[in-house]
């Protein structure tokens, strides 16, 4: 099994998902893959009393290990993305207050006359499986759930900083990108050039302060190829829902994109008339907001597979 690691001399690691640069890896379809993925603050902040503005210089965030060459991907095809193992590389996390930056506060776009937010920089203990919150807050130990905040393919011909969301996945910070879950991507170019990290020990729906707890990763995933099976948009799947999701502002068009890509699904693939979809998701899907704080904000549709035509599940 391969092992990638990221350089932190920034060879092998990037801020931008796109077409122009080099690939690390070559993968094979099938092939289980281990690799390693620094925080979203490239592993450079440690303790509560440093300088997050002399750190954190936006767009400069969110470092990703990759490209990786998928073998034999071609335009049209779908990229699936078994996430089969997900561990925590320290034994801290790290969110943080960057100003400009969050749901409920002006932005660079969104735009208000308060003055930003004061940076500030929390360290959060991490146990086992439990996290300790800190800044003398006297509230029980969160459980971790580990994620992958960005995963991407490359698009066509821009290159998409690694801070947004979209078409291509991206910075969905969606926490169903997780172990035990799929997650299927559109090929755009030749060998795919998938990238991942932005590793998550906890994050609450909506991610509304735009910090999650960052950490760094040791992850285990398992890549293979849907041939000519073209999708606009990133799916994924568990025991109990397919999942579509939508990037874009305003908020509302970023669930119209998630559920129209998720009735189109289940007309393709499950056999239900498109408007009896349209219906039935009215009924039975949940909706997840995966952020709200991005450059698109990300929201999920999710349709419980114990819907679906049982001779087609």
């Amino acid at each position: 099994m391969q092992t990638i690691v990221p350089d932190h001399d920034k060879k092998n690691w990037i801020c931008v998902i796109g077409p122009y640069a080099k690939p690390i890896a070559r993968i094979k379809p099938g092939e289980t893959v281990e690799l390693q993925t620094m925080d979203a603050f490239g592993n450079e902040i440690h303790s509560e009393s440093q300088t997050l503005t002399d750190i954190v210089q936006m767009p400069f965030v969110n470092p990703m290990t990759g490209p990786f060459y998928i073998e034999g991907a071609e335009t049209g095809d779908m990229l699936s993305v078994k996430i089969e193992q997900v561990e925590i590389a320290r034994d801290f996390g790290i969110s943080a207050i960057i100003p400009d930056f969050g749901g409920v506060c002006g932005t660079s776009w969104t735009r208000t006359l308060n003055d930003p937010l004061k940076a500030r920089i929390f360290k959060h203990k991490i146990n086992g499986d439990l996290i300790t919150w800190g800044q003398g807050l006297d509230i029980p130990k969160i459980p971790i759930e580990p994620f992958y905040g960005t995963i991407g393919t490359s698009p066509s011909l821009e290159a998409i900083s690694t801070l947004s969301p979209g078409f291509h996945g991206g910075n969905m910070d969606d926490p169903d990108v997780c172990p035990g879950n799929t997650v299927y991507l559109p090929v755009e170019v030749p060998g795919v050039l998938f990238c991942i990290g932005d590793g998550h020990a906890r994050q609450g729906d909506a991610e509304v302060s735009g910090s999650a707890i960052e950490v760094s990763t040791r992850g285990v995933l398992t890549f293979n190829l849907i041939k000519k099976h073209p999708i606009r948009t990133p799916r994924i799947e568990n025991d109990e829902y397919i999942m579509t999701v939508g990037s874009a502002r305003p908020m509302e068009d970023a669930a119209r994109i998630a559920f129209y890509e998720l009735i189109l699904w289940l007309e393709a693939d499950y056999g239900i008339e498109r408007i009896a979809a349209y219906q039935l998701c009215s009924h039975v899907a949940k909706v997840r907001l995966a952020n709200m704080v991005d450059t698109l904000y990300s929201v999920s549709a999710k349709f419980p597979k114990e819907f679906l035509p049982i001779k087609r599940r």
